[in-house]
């Protein structure tokens, strides 16, 4: 006894336990493989074997590591090891052996290697590198490569072009090219993954969730579906999954860039911002993406809404300097000086965009309306998709209106589907025809008005006159081709809707129409005032070349027979006291 001495222990001192486990001991490898220290990196991975033997991924880091030392031989034998007794479907370890092989200078068996790899693996990580490595082979072995087929090629073509239309925001086109693919090639993870993210953008939750799970069936492990599934969780509200899931991906730490992002942005969504923060840096820091003004933005965004304001600072300053065209950084350089000046601070959105109600207000206030580069964006358009599906009333109707500034296909098959929603408000999907019509569809439109199906033939409007006259039509392209640079979308809809109204009010009576111009004028005027906007019968006159004896006389007529100023029975009258319930 008298060789052994006990530590004496202060009861006051606290004691932190360290957790012993593969994630602790992986992430002092990739510290310090960051250092370039290999013997300690592969010491410590070799630990984390220890841990989780069963793990395929840390037996594939200590063959990196080997491989990294010149030990190409130790290197293969364990990666030959994972694809006979742990995991055959890790195909990228026949790749890895290829590279080991070559390193060797055994051509043929790494040749061979590489025929395996190319012939086995459905996503084509290392596509590219294996293409150079033919080339190599080729060269070394003075005669082409014998192979068959590439597997991850089975397709590609159609999906790279899936993607780019999922890249530009043409979620509806994307998922058609992507269910065909889905379809005929059930392997193909990452054509699946998209489909679930252009189910998501879309707003179809229930495809969204189902081809998700899907994807994990067949690779439990895939870093893609696990976040997106993760987002799924949170926009389902089922907190205990998302709880469980979230923590297996916070100790999660991958090694290439592109899952490094993927697991940032969704860690950042997610409100799991330390561990986004610590991701993002980690892209910062690595040379080929570090001029990146979003990705600056993104660890901006995370330093910020953990409180490294003066980091996030640095951060938003660096995005200024990359995109000095851009808005954005500048805006929220002035949300933080907010902050710091005492008011509460929200937290901010991670997407590089102003948020929704600002772009807005610049749009209205812009002649040219939304940017080019914005109607491309999928963020943007994502986010159009979802505020129509599950925003309220009023936001709804700024996105219909933005529709309109868009105007492309994605758009037009958007808004005739939403004619068909049986639950959603007449009013705006009379607003949608209009839009519709105004952007060049002139097809009969099917439409769900009083929860009754009908057609709204060309050149008609939503109504129950038995009728449209030429010349009623002539008054309001009239109006609308004078508004159209003063007034948005809903404005010129509710002159519409005011054209209308009178009309059917004294049908079959309706007063002669020699001069459109005149009532265009009233329907312009009496538009404005019912939207609190001011106006003059003189600015119209001059505007419209009618006299204000003209205008005053129809305004008056008009007036009369729908009763505005006592009743306000516009459509948008009805609208905004909705608007003021909700508020």
């Amino acid at each position: 006894m008298k060789g052994k001495k006990r530590v004496a222990v202060n009861e006051g001192t606290k004691i932190i336990p360290i957790q012993w486990d593969a994630t602790f001991f992986f992430e002092r490898a990739v510290r310090s493989l960051d250092r370039y220290h290999y013997d300690k990196a592969l010491k410590y991975f070799r630990r984390a074997v220890e841990y989780e033997p069963d793990n395929p991924v840390n037996h594939c880091n200590m063959a990196g590591i080997l491989s990294e030392m010149g030990n190409y031989g130790d290197s293969n034998e364990i990666l030959q090891w994972i694809l006979d007794e742990l995991d055959p479907t890790m195909t990228e370890c026949h790749f890895y052996m290829a590279n080991n092989y070559a390193n060797m200078e055994l051509f043929e068996a790494a040749e061979r290697s590489l025929i395996q790899y190319l012939q086995e693996d459905a996503d084509g990580q290392y596509l590219d590198e294996a293409e150079e490595m033919m080339e190599l082979l080729g060269y070394e072995l003075e005669r082409p490569m014998p192979l068959k087929n590439i597997k991850s090629r089975q397709g590609m073509v159609e999906h790279d072009q899936a993607r780019a239309l999922l890249e530009e925001g043409k979620f509806t086109e994307a998922v058609r090219m992507l269910e065909e693919i889905a379809e005929q090639q059930p392997d193909f993870l990452a054509a699946r993954n998209n489909l679930a993210l252009a189910y998501y953008y879309m707003g179809l939750f229930d495809k969204a969730m189902a081809s998700i799970q899907g994807v994990l069936e067949e690779e439990p492990g895939n870093l893609h579906a696990l976040c997106n599934l993760a987002i799924f969780y949170q926009h389902e509200g089922d907190q205990e999954s998302l709880a469980e899931l979230v923590k297996l991906l916070a100790k999660t730490v991958p090694f290439h860039q592109e899952h490094v992002f993927k697991l940032a942005t969704t860690m950042g969504i997610l409100g799991e911002h330390g561990v986004a923060y610590r991701h993002f840096i980690r892209l910062i820091k690595d040379g080929d993406v570090q001029q990146d003004p979003c990705l600056h933005h993104y660890a901006a965004v995370a330093a910020f809404n953990t409180g490294r304001w003066q980091e996030a600072e640095r951060l938003w300053r660096s995005a200024m300097k990359l995109d000095p065209a851009s808005g954005v950084p500048r805006y929220y350089m002035e949300q933080l000086e907010l902050t710091r000046e005492g008011e509460p601070a929200a937290p901010v959105s991670y997407h590089y965009h102003l948020p929704f109600e600002e772009q807005f207000k610049l749009w209205e206030k812009s002649e040219d309306g939304m940017p080019d580069h914005l109607k491309k964006d999928p963020l943007v358009r994502s986010s159009f998709f979802w505020a129509l599906r599950h925003g309220d009333q009023h936001t709804k109707l700024q996105v219909i209106q933005a529709f309109g500034m868009i105007a492309d296909n994605e758009v037009k098959d958007v808004l005739r589907a939403f004619l068909l929603e049986p639950d959603e408000d007449d009013y705006l999907k009379k607003i949608a025809v209009f839009v519709l019509r105004t952007i060049g569809v002139q097809e009969p439109l099917q439409v769900i008005l009083e929860g009754k199906a009908t057609v709204i033939e060309p050149n008609r409007v939503p109504s129950r006159l038995p009728e449209w006259d030429d010349k009623w039509e002539a008054v309001a392209q009239a109006a609308i081709s004078r508004m159209s640079k003063h007034y948005d979308l809903v404005q010129q809809h509710d002159m519409m809707t005011l054209w209308v109204e009178f009309l059917t009010r004294v049908y079959p009576r309706v007063p002669k129409l020699a001069k459109p111009d005149g009532w265009a004028a009233a329907l312009e005027y009496l538009t404005a005032k019912m939207h609190r906007r001011a106006i003059s019968y003189h600015e119209v006159a001059v505007r419209y070349g009618t006299s204000i004896a003209t205008v005053s006389k129809h305004v008056k007529l008009i007036d009369e027979v729908c009763g505005i100023k006592e009743k306000m029975r516009t459509i948008s009258s009805v609208f905004f006291s909705k608007q003021s319930e909700n508020d």
